[in-house]
């Protein structure tokens, strides 16, 4: 069975036994070479556990139970189908004590922590957590809201800044990649946006902690060349196919 040969499958073992029939010992290795811990892993790409988790819908209990299977796509698939408005961030947490790579952390950000209010809420708290993930999650949850959001107060982003000056000599590689990540996003939101960005940025790359001057360079190198495109609500780089444009 392909994967656009998916039967319908709704428990836990048929989505297993359906795993092991595709998956590939290739992108295991592959997912390994980015980072991510491969011993629960059964090497089966994202678009492909995503097209699963459309055909199977929202299904709380499903995810739960996917959850605790403990493999890494069993746990993809379930951040999937679950429903927002039955993750506390009680579970959230809990789920989040699960997470060993930046991967799972990144996909749980981006498909539900910004999207349940009370989660948005416990990234100042998440930001405090000297747990490399939880950490990790405050700053990808920022990144992500920047991305996905329309309209976020420049309270809120000010925020958000307070918090990157704050934690960015983490020096875990996972933690100040996404520290970055957050600063550069929060710099495209607007070119006022942009301006505060960058001043933070110069400030930490002359900073004498490294893993501040690498935040501080690191985001420079994407915050310096931004540019407008009319087509895109954000500012875009101007490396970019659509920013030469503009440049």
């Amino acid at each position: 069975m392909t994967s656009s040969e998916i039967e319908p499958i709704s428990s836990v073992p048929e989505i297993i036994a359906y795993f092991q029939t595709i998956g590939s010992e290739s992108h295991k290795k592959s997912l390994g070479r980015l980072g991510v811990q491969t011993d629960t892993a059964i090497g089966i790409p994202v678009p492909t556990i995503r097209k699963l988790g459309k055909k199977i819908g929202r299904n709380q209990k499903l995810a739960l139970d996917l959850w605790k299977a403990g493999l890494h796509e069993t746990k993809l698939l379930a951040v999937l189908v679950a429903e927002p408005e039955e993750m506390s961030e009680v579970i959230v947490e809990k789920w989040l004590l699960d997470v060993v790579s930046w991967d799972l952390c990144d996909h749980l950000c981006n498909n539900l922590i910004i999207y349940i209010p009370a989660c948005v809420e416990k990234i100042s708290v998440w930001a405090k957590d000297p747990r490399e993930f939880f950490r990790r999650a405050a700053f990808s949850a920022i990144a992500m809201i920047m991305i996905h959001h329309k309209n976020i107060p420049d309270e809120q982003i000010d925020d958000y800044l307070l918090l990157i000056r704050d934690y960015a000599n983490d020096s875990r590689n996972y933690v100040k990649k996404a520290v970055s990540w957050a600063l550069r996003e929060i710099g495209k939101r607007s070119f006022y946006a942009q301006e505060k960005a960058i001043i933070l940025a110069a400030e930490l790359s002359q900073s004498t902690s490294s893993a501040e001057r690498w935040v501080g360079k690191d985001a420079l190198k994407e915050l310096e060349t931004l540019v407008a495109v009319p087509e895109r609500r954000r500012l875009v780089p101007s490396h970019t196919t659509m920013g030469k444009k503009y440049k």
